[in-house]
């Protein structure tokens, strides 16, 4: 392809060489609408796809529609009263349970709306069933609508209902010892470090505005917790950090993180908003500034999870992550656009990429070197490469199964048998495409399994799949702020959070403002 849209990639060395990578995406995920006026708009999910489409990509990366999560998968992180809620409540029904609403944050920025559930079950099972692509021999797993970092195990937050990361990180456990996550989403990355705040297994990495700005989190001096203390790190930027002053603090970070922390597997959680003229931003990257922190982590050659996130300038967005796919594929994409159902966003230039503004770097050399420094001491604390004695290894996440009711329960969960993947098959949603394009395009399932095509009897087989499950994890509360947070170390079962749990102290207001 032409290179005139910046070459981001380079030509020779092991960076330069074709990564095994598979792509999640579902053709409904971008009918589902938060409403008028929010700034979450889940169809910049199928505009990145139209994109991939026009642009040739999809034919190199194997493409898969996510089974959709079961309520026992997301209860490996989540409680179990939170997640009944989110698959009972409805925008009619509401009303009735404003005491719930309430307990569980739903209801301004994280709105109830039509197949909230399936919308959560959705994401999350394209994050998940990556992780295990992961674990069974890709390189590169990407699933774009995922990366909802803010979800709490027993409240939503910030556009965020279900923590699809935490629940990949957990798959990816079952395989490594160690998982590094990495967040350059705009917003502090507050749900995924709360969760690991106090095991040595899971390093995360949070770059974000800070100070006065959702979801006021994320201090340089919140480190973790006993014997997590050092494996988080944070840092805080202010408005209008460019291209140049991020990578200063990127690449030496994330370098020393690599040598001293040495993960089998990482999740970088790519959320857009961190972009020049984002509408709820106000950072200056440039779309090539920010792929370069895929392309940067692309370069250690450890199985990486791609996520998605916030972005709220969606056409933007779409641009975004269209090239961070070609990164992830080690393709340089052209920078003048194809011609597509939604090619009428992109004007006036139609193109891939756009000029950063010239906004003031509040962000001095100075300030930068300070954290640089202070991270990187932080760093120097941290006993090299922490081990685990590993158990016997938990099955694999298995997703929906036909009449769990007729099977042998004691069969269902074969610890050595892998999850299989069928023969391609074409997308019903995708043939109603208007383009040719996305038409050609075959989606596989992840397993042999078809789905149960009465929904009430699917309805039955999720509930009575819900029981015990072995997992590499305890719930723990050890934050000091006694928020809940997950030690690794031990197997052990969920335990479900008391009624009214002790919380953060209440952000400085919600996400977007209210009319």
């Amino acid at each position: 392809m032409d290179s005139s849209g910046g070459n981001s990639l380079p030509s020779i060395g092991p960076d330069g060489s074709k990564r095994k990578v598979c792509y999640f995406y579902d053709p409904e995920v971008g009918n589902y609408y938060y409403g008028q006026g929010h700034p979450m708009k889940p169809h910049r999910i199928r505009m990145t796809h139209a994109l991939l489409a026009h642009y040739g990509l999809l034919h190199n990366m194997q493409v898969y529609k996510p089974n959709p999560a079961r309520e026992r998968d997301l209860c490996r992180f989540h409680a179990d009263d939170y997640i009944s809620f989110l698959r009972s409540v409805t925008p009619e029904t509401q009303q009735d349970q404003i005491r719930a609403l309430k307990r569980f944050n739903v209801g301004e920025d994280c709105p109830v709306f039509d197949g909230l559930y399936n919308f959560c079950q959705t994401y999350a099972g394209g994050s998940v069933g990556g992780a295990v692509k992961l674990n069974h021999g890709h390189d590169i797993a990407i699933n774009w609508a995922g990366g909802l970092h803010h979800a709490k195990k027993c409240e939503a937050s910030g556009f965020c209902y279900v923590n699809d990361i935490v629940l990949a990180i957990l798959e990816l456990l079952k395989r490594h010892e160690r998982v590094l996550y990495v967040d350059i989403d705009i917003h502090h990355g507050d749900g995924v470090e709360e969760a690991f705040y106090t095991t040595d297994r899971v390093m995360t990495v949070s770059f974000h505005k800070f100070g006065d700005y959702f979801p006021g989190t994320g201090d340089i001096r919140d480190v973790g917790y006993a014997k997590g203390k050092y494996y988080s790190l944070n840092v805080p930027l202010d408005d209008g950090i460019d291209d140049e002053s991020y990578q200063s603090l990127f690449k030496p970070l994330i370098g020393k993180v690599m040598e001293v922390f040495r993960p089998g597997a990482v999740v970088l959680q790519c959320g857009a908003d961190s972009l020049s003229g984002d509408r709820l931003g106000c950072f200056n990257l440039s779309i090539k500034g920010h792929a370069e922190c895929v392309r940067y982590m692309r370069s250690f050659n450890v199985p990486l999870l791609l996520l998605g996130g916030g972005g709220y300038t969606i056409r933007n967005v779409a641009r975004c992550w269209c090239y961070e796919t070609g990164v992830a594929l080690g393709t340089e994409v052209d920078d003048k656009m194809p011609q597509h159902e939604y090619y009428e966003y992109f004007g006036p230039d139609y193109t891939l990429h756009v000029a950063p503004s010239n906004m003031e770097n509040k962000n001095t050399r100075q300030q930068l070197d300070e954290i640089r420094s202070k991270l990187l001491d932080n760093l120097s604390k941290l006993r090299h490469a922490p081990s685990v004695q590993f158990q016997e290894r938990p099955p694999d996440a298995e997703f929906a199964e036909p009449d769990e009711d007729q099977e042998d329960p004691d069969e269902r969960h074969d610890p050595d048998s892998d999850m299989e993947m069928d023969d391609a098959k074409p997308s019903e949603e995708l043939s109603r495409k208007p383009s040719n394009s996305i038409q050609n395009v075959r989606i596989k399932r992840e397993n042999a399994e078809s789905e149960p095509k009465d929904q009430e009897t699917h309805k039955a087989s999720i509930e009575h799949a819900k029981g015990a499950e072995t997992m590499p994890e305890e719930m723990a509360s050890a934050k000091p702020s006694e928020t809940t947070s997950m030690a690794i170390d031990e197997p052990g079962s969920v335990k479900v959070e008391p009624e009214n749990p002790n919380k953060l102290p209440e952000p400085p207001g919600v996400m977007y403002p209210k009319s």
